[in-house]
């Protein structure tokens, strides 16, 4: 296919398949990542010779990607199939992990979930983004918070390991307080297993990108982005999380496990607050990849 594939960091070893092509919403204001694409599920008829033709090149995958933005939408019986099809043709495979929305969850019965799960579905990338209601209202996500919450806590119950990204810096200034305490406070209902911080970054052809421009959205510096993710992890209260804020966007690489690790990250971003090595007055240079 031509269209980009798009995957977490962590899926970096894992093989992509793209059995969508972008994503059924497309109207979240900072996302950039499907903008142009028109949203299409491939058939089965398409996905049958797919999955062949790579398991002929890569017999031993033990790790697949199913994209793009939203692979669990599709009906329970489609991925069924998908997933029946993958542990036929990929003898050694122990995990199939894909992105996926608390609305896609909802649609879910918690024994179809518990199916999911046995035939090797392991883990759900969900972007919260953000905790606070207003934000995501303004922002145009399709699902409160709440709602996130709920359904991420019934995934885990059902078996499914969540891995939920936030975006620091999507409130802006005027809204970074409540961003993080919101946030913190949210995650602290849900509980994932895994959690990414990432900075928002407005990217050409998105509606962000144009309020920045216009003055509509002042970003935070490089200062105060460090100072909402110290914020947000100073209210977290997890329990059982491994945390990371090592991707291209975020100022200061971070990593550690929830809660045996708080104290560390938190003197890690107070040695850099106090340190003025951070821009105080900008968000700094835009990522490698923008």
């Amino acid at each position: 296919m031509n269209n980009p594939q798009f995957r977490p960091p962590a899926e970096a070893d894992s093989l992509i398949l793209q059995v969508d092509q972008g994503c059924p919403y497309n109207r979240c204001t900072f996302c950039g990542m499907y903008r142009g694409m028109k949203y299409r599920r491939l058939e089965a008829p398409e996905i049958r010779p797919l999955i062949a033709t790579e398991a002929r090149h890569a017999p031993a995958t033990r790790r697949i990607f199913l994209a793009d933005g939203d692979v669990l939408r599709r009906p329970f019986d489609e991925l069924q199939q998908i997933l029946t099809a993958l542990a036929a043709h990929f003898p050694a495979l122990a995990r199939v992990n894909l992105y996926a929305t608390g609305s896609a969850i909802a649609a879910k019965t918690d024994d179809q979930l518990r199916t999911l799960r046995a035939l090797k579905l392991h883990t759900l990338y969900l972007g919260l983004e953000s905790g606070d209601e207003e934000i995501l209202r303004r922002v145009h996500k399709a699902e409160t918070a709440a709602s996130m919450v709920a359904d991420g806590r019934r995934a885990q119950q059902a078996g499914l390991r969540l891995s939920v990204m936030i975006l620091l810096g999507l409130g802006g200034v005027e809204h970074t307080r409540a961003h993080a305490a919101a946030t913190a406070a949210a995650l602290n209902r849900m509980q994932p297993r895994l959690l990414s911080a990432l900075r928002v970054v407005p990217v050409p052809g998105t509606e962000l990108h144009d309020e920045v421009r216009t003055g509509q959205f002042r970003q935070l510096s490089e200062f105060q982005v460090v100072q909402e993710l110290r914020w947000i992890i100073e209210g977290l209260a997890l329990t059982n999380t491994v945390f990371r804020a090592n991707h291209s966007s975020n100022v200061v690489p971070l990593e550690g496990r929830l809660p045996r690790d708080r104290p560390r990250l938190l003197a890690d971003l107070d040695a850099l607050l106090w340190s003025g090595a951070l821009d105080r007055e900008s968000p700094g240079a835009p990522p490698l990849w923008l």
